[in-house]
């Protein structure tokens, strides 16, 4: 990446033509082992991409945090709009994986 870019800002700066109430960002905070001190972390695979329907509790990817191998699953049932760590890329402690956007027809 650019190393003058502030990654919070550019992340968020991508989906911002999307409004709040279309998307939900999937923090990586939620899936944080409670005994790791580590504040960073990998993604090791995406399981979906942009466009992927998905149901709550649905695999998406994995995530390494030191050596523990994490499950990311779905928060809810709708359309992955956004990977926004790249396989492979290292991510912060609290920082968005992904976002998707609910999907509302009952």
């Amino acid at each position: 990446g650019d190393p003058g870019c502030d990654r919070h800002r550019c992340v968020h700066r991508e989906y911002g033509s999307m409004s709040a109430s279309e998307s939900v960002t999937v923090d990586s905070d939620a899936y944080w082992p409670a005994d790791v001190d580590a504040e960073e972390a990998i993604v090791t695979s995406w399981f979906v991409q942009p466009g992927t329907q998905v149901q709550e509790g649905d695999l998406l990817g994995e995530i390494q945090v030191e050596k523990v191998a994490i499950e990311v699953t779905a928060t809810t049932t709708g359309e992955v709009t956004a990977l926004l760590v790249d396989e492979d890329a290292a991510f912060e402690r609290g920082e968005p994986l992904l976002s998707i956007a609910p999907r509302t027809d009952e």
